[in-house]
């Protein structure tokens, strides 16, 4: 049964794979990836050898104990990254507990992170090769280490989905991962002095930290290099007993997860009228606008781009010590709300069946859309704007900037109008983490946003190029020329975007829901 398993994995892998190319792409880049970090982690290990046992101890622990850490929580926030071997799929089958379990286990190794984490572990073994006592001890260290990671993984969806499908519960963990995202600059820095100015606290956070769950595997190896049998033996023991700990707690999610499948959290809707609906025109136009601003406020995917603002500010201060690079704040913000409708098509998932079937024309659609993002991102880009040139005291500089910002967030509307109406690719589901990522659909994603960013740019250039040569010369003239030209350019592209997405949307409708359908 063990063996069926994971030939299930690999067969319903290769099937996904013949579904899309990006499929395909995703699967090749990502591999290469992979084997470009097991590459730079064998020569990293491999110099790392040539360092006494209680260095080699510290860099082991701590950066294997955030690994296991990683392979914890990062499931949670990223629900759903894994679904081809649902548990739930085998609940009409009388399969044994102990095989299903080891199967899914193993099955979650089958892939590029699985992979990818296990040479890593095993290649740690190569770190104490100047140690022969302690290289036996460093191959079970990482067996346990693997075992860990990918059961504590499992264990972890499983007992947090009825809360993950909660809407709450997914904007508060989006909530909770957008400020450390945000601010790892500034985290860093911290990290860096505190490393220079504390390099002999380390070692003892290392010989704590390994004899936590997380780096306890990590700690056998230097242990017996050291000759300290029982404290290894006592690592042993620990790490035994937390995978064995994990497997009980797995096995009692999934009795919950088959007997009735994971409890969906109740959402209670207070109706009110008729929402945005009850407030804009009655017409196609109004009505996709007010469908739209009824995503962004209820949906975390959309609401993710205006959670970002805030942050903006914070980490050019940190990064720029404030002063004049704060009237940056305003074209970046304008940048980002400008472009997150650029897979808008994409988020509407199967329900964009309702706009062939009406049918809804292109430039309808396409106006609409823009509409809604331009009622929620004009006030805020001009707010930011405007708030960062009084943090700044930079109020000669207003008009080249609003030039600049403006026309930025209408260019962008007009790009994102075209890209979304030609490019749809597998994005997180209504329901899902908004962090989650589909097979194939990150690199689609990387692609097309690389691409429509480098025309929105080419674009963009002379308007930018003017904003900038005002703000560098304090000339007013050429500020208020980089206010009408912002403005006047952005509006020009932001109209022809709509219409060429437009027509490109009339053209495509039937072909983008077929390509939306094959997601689902």
């Amino acid at each position: 049964m063990v063996a069926h398993l994971v030939r299930l994995k690999l067969r319903l892998l290769a099937n996904g794979l013949r579904r899309s190319v990006w499929q395909v792409v995703g699967l090749v880049v990502a591999a290469v990836y992979g084997l470009g970090v097991v590459t730079g982690a064998l020569a990293g290990l491999v110099a790392l050898s040539t360092q006494d046992a209680e260095f080699i101890r510290t860099i082991l622990v701590l950066v294997g104990g955030l690994l296991v850490l990683g392979w914890w929580v990062l499931p949670v926030l990223a629900f759903g990254v894994d679904e081809t071997l649902d548990p739930a799929r085998f609940a009409t089958f009388p399969i044994p507990r102990r095989p299903l379990l080891t199967g899914l286990a193993l099955a979650g190794v089958v892939g590029v992170p699985g992979v990818t984490t296990a040479l890593v572990a095993l290649t740690t073994t190569v770190t104490w090769r100047q140690h022969p006592a302690a290289v036996p001890f460093a191959l079970v260290g990482a067996l346990l280490a693997l075992a860990i990671c990918v059961v504590g993984a499992r264990t972890t969806t499983t007992l947090l989905a009825p809360l993950v499908t909660r809407r709450r519960f997914r904007e508060v963990v989006a909530a909770l991962v957008l400020l450390p995202l945000f601010l790892l600059g500034p985290i860093f820095n911290v990290l860096a002095r505190g490393i220079a100015s504390a390099e002999d606290v380390w070692p003892g956070i290392a010989r704590a930290a390994g004899w936590t769950p997380f780096g306890a595997p990590w700690a056998l190896a230097a242990d017996a290099a050291d000759g300290e049998w029982g404290a290894a033996a006592l690592k042993v023991v620990i790490s035994v007993a937390t995978l064995a700990a994990l497997v009980a707690a797995w096995s009692w999610g999934l009795d919950a997860a088959l007997a009735g499948g994971a409890r969906q959290g109740r959402t209670r809707t207070r109706v009110r009228g008729l929402g945005f609906f009850g407030r804009l025109p009655a017409s196609a136009t109004g009505a996709i606008a007010a469908r739209s601003l009824t995503y962004w406020a209820r949906d975390p995917r959309y609401a993710i781009s205006v959670a970002f603002v805030p942050f903006v500010p914070v980490v050019l201060w940190f990064v720029f010590g404030g002063g004049s690079a704060m009237i940056a704040v305003g074209p970046v913000v304008a940048y980002m709300l400008g472009w997150s409708i650029s897979a808008d098509i994409a988020y509407d998932g199967t329900a964009f069946w309702m706009h062939v079937a009406a049918p809804i024309r292109g430039r309808v659609d396409r106006s609409g859309r823009v509409l809604a993002a331009g009622l929620i991102g004009v006030p805020v880009v001009l707010t930011m704007t405007l708030l960062s040139l009084a943090v700044a005291d930079r109020w000669d500089v207003t008009a080249p900037i609003l030039g600049i910002a403006l026309g930025l967030q209408t260019s962008a509307l007009g790009v994102a109008s075209v890209i979304s109406a030609r490019v749809v690719y597998q994005v997180p589901q209504v329901g899902e983490s908004p962090f989650s990522s589909k097979q194939g659909g990150s690199t689609a994603s990387l692609v097309s946003q690389t691409l429509g960013g480098l025309v929105l740019i080419a674009l963009v250039l002379p308007e930018v190029a003017l904003g900038i040569a005002a703000v560098a010369t304090g000339s007013a003239l050429l500020g208020a020329l980089a206010l009408v030209v912002g403005v006047g350019l952005g509006t020009t592209l932001l109209v022809v975007g709509v219409r060429l997405g437009g027509d490109l949307y009339d053209r495509r409708a039937p072909q983008l829901l077929s390509t939306l359908v094959s997601f689902a």
